[in-house]
């Protein structure tokens, strides 16, 4: 039976789309996201002949990727990357290796001390770290374990607090209903506890990735001799200023895939969790 649909003219076969316009539909969809890059990026390289920014300080596009294939050619590219890589994971998993159990025994075994205890680790995770860069200097020197403690410090708070809000807001039948059946603390915590406040570990994960790498540009502007913050500051210092943009993509591009992967593995535990629960 043909369906009809209403028109401006009456009652008419209501006719598919077709495909052709559908598919181009869906992959403008797919792509959207891309257009203000590629504008970006367009403005970028015209801006400078145009007069619309300065060519001595916002050089052309082709002129910055010119500067990254050199460094690329040289392998100079990849070992700055691979350094800024190294430290702020080691700060990360140091940082989680700290904060998630900490969250976990606080909220989930110490309610009361947890509430007690809120006010001072927020106010903690405020401390700016740009303003404890003297105090780590005093304490650790200017070495790699000064940049350690700024990136720990820096990522630590936002996965501690978050992982314990997402502990604290645990439907309470849960945990009462697997007491009930006669769980232990470590089933407890295994099977209810950290699947429910996973999706709060990820987003502390996603913020404290995004504040490690904020503050991995200072720490290697310290005393650094490589890493995507030292290639920027030493090319800042030498007037080299294709380079300090290179730097500058480099060290985003970093972030971006710490937080793909972060994604990558939010979605493989939920769905093993999912997997877990129906089984």
């Amino acid at each position: 039976m043909t369906e009809l649909r209403l028109t401006g003219e009456g009652l008419a076969p209501n006719r598919p789309v077709p495909r052709a316009v559908a598919g181009d539909k869906g992959f403008h969809d797919r792509v959207m996201g891309w257009y203000g890059i590629i504008a970006f990026l367009l403005l970028w390289q015209i801006a400078p002949y145009v007069g619309l920014a300065d060519g001595r300080f916002i050089p052309p596009l082709s002129e910055v990727v010119t500067d990254a294939l050199k460094l690329v050619a040289s392998g100079q590219i990849f070992i700055h990357a691979a350094t800024s890589a190294q430290r702020v994971l080691l700060g990360l998993i140091a940082a989680i290796a700290v904060a998630i159990p900490s969250a976990m025994v606080l909220a989930g075994w110490f309610p009361r001390l947890t509430k007690f205890l809120n006010p001072l680790l927020q106010l903690l995770g405020n401390v700016n770290p740009f303003a404890l860069f003297p105090l780590f200097i005093l304490l650790f020197g200017v070495g790699e374990l000064a940049k350690f403690a700024i990136i720990f410090w820096s990522s630590l708070f936002p996965i501690l607090n978050t992982a314990i809000s997402g502990v604290r807001n645990i439907d309470p039948i849960l945990i009462k209903a697997a007491r009930s059946m006669g769980a232990s603390k470590a089933v407890i915590f295994r099977k209810v506890v950290l699947p429910a406040a996973l999706p709060s570990i990820f987003t502390g994960l996603r913020m404290g990735a995004t504040t490690a790498f904020l503050f991995l540009i200072a720490a290697e502007m310290l005393s650094a001799s490589a890493g995507m913050g030292w290639l920027i500051h030493n090319s800042s210092m030498n007037n080299y200023i294709p380079r300090i943009y290179v730097g500058v993509v480099g060290i985003a591009l970093l972030g971006m895939l710490m937080i793909l992967l972060l994604n990558k593995l939010e979605a493989y535990f939920l769905d093993f969790k999912e997997e877990v629960k129906l089984g």
